[in-house]
């Protein structure tokens, strides 16, 4: 019997060595380019965004490995997926570097840090998000649904759909939502996740707040999120998703109300 989990361990282990190089190429050069992000000189956000796209990458071998565990060993490999979530978080950070980690603002209040990724194109921008909430799904599917990582889901995917809404290039949304142009499929496609994923972010801490923490803070972050929801359909146009968001924040809002009455803190909200 030990000689048989020896070979199963030996054959996991050389099952692996690719990835794991892979790993450890990707860090060291996360670790090269980490002096140039940090003294900001020209074109480091684009850097950033490589760094960004790497972290995606790592996670993704990290997962791979969790796989393989599973396959060979019957087990799954929690120091892989510890470093497979740490890995999003940290490409979600480069991000956040960038286009900030406001929820719920005015476009003008972040104008200027999207300007600097101008010439990045919205496939590209699209293409980026959407990596990252894929590794999010294949993390949470590899942990399963009564991890004790379940309540921690919802700062990430929150921390996702706020860079996702902040990464779109809103100054030429019209433009490019026109059917007729090139950017119309990515940013038709962006643009629908954003909503789907503010919308699941509010709903979750709430869900957290109402299940696990009762922390008024929750679902006071439940709240900006559809603030943002709100806001988004009124900067684009879409007057049903804006009455619909107003409809369920102003719900939200008084239900709230009536939670902090014993606190005697009502909650007046943002505006705007």
């Amino acid at each position: 019997m030990a000689k048989a989990k020896d070979q199963e361990r030996a054959n996991y282990n050389d099952r692996i060595k690719h990835y794991h190089a892979m790993t450890v190429k990707i860090l060291k050069q996360e670790h090269d380019i980490t002096p140039i992000l940090k003294n900001k000189k020209s074109g480091y956000e684009f850097r950033q965004l490589e760094t960004a796209e790497m972290m995606i990458n790592l996670a993704s071998n990290y997962l791979v490995m969790n796989g393989i565990s599973l396959s060979l060993l019957g087990q799954r490999s929690e120091e892989s997926l510890n470093e497979a979530r740490k890995a999003i978080y940290k490409c979600i950070i480069y991000i956040e570097g960038i286009v900030g980690n406001t929820i719920d603002a005015p476009f003008t209040d972040y104008d200027q840090q999207l300007a600097m990724i101008e010439s990045v194109s919205p496939e590209q921008r699209y293409c980026l998000v959407r990596k990252i909430g894929i590794a999010i799904q294949l993390l949470k599917n590899a942990y399963g649904d009564n991890s004790k990582w379940r309540w921690a889901f919802v700062e990430l995917e929150g921390r996702h759909a706020t860079v996702t809404k902040n990464i779109i290039d809103l100054r030429n949304i019209f433009v490019n939502i026109d059917p007729r142009s090139p950017h119309y499929e990515p940013t038709f496609l962006h643009l629908k996740m954003i909503k789907k994923l503010l919308s699941q972010a509010a709903d979750r801490y709430r869900e957290k707040y109402e299940l696990s923490t009762n922390r008024i803070d929750d679902f006071k972050m439940g709240i900006s999120y559809l603030s943002a929801l709100k806001r988004l359909g009124i900067l684009t146009g879409d007057q049903i998703e804006a009455a619909t968001s107003k409809k369920k924040l102003d719900t939200w809002t008084a239900k709230l109300n009536s939670d902090m009455t014993k606190q005697d803190k009502p909650y007046s909200g943002k505006k705007g």
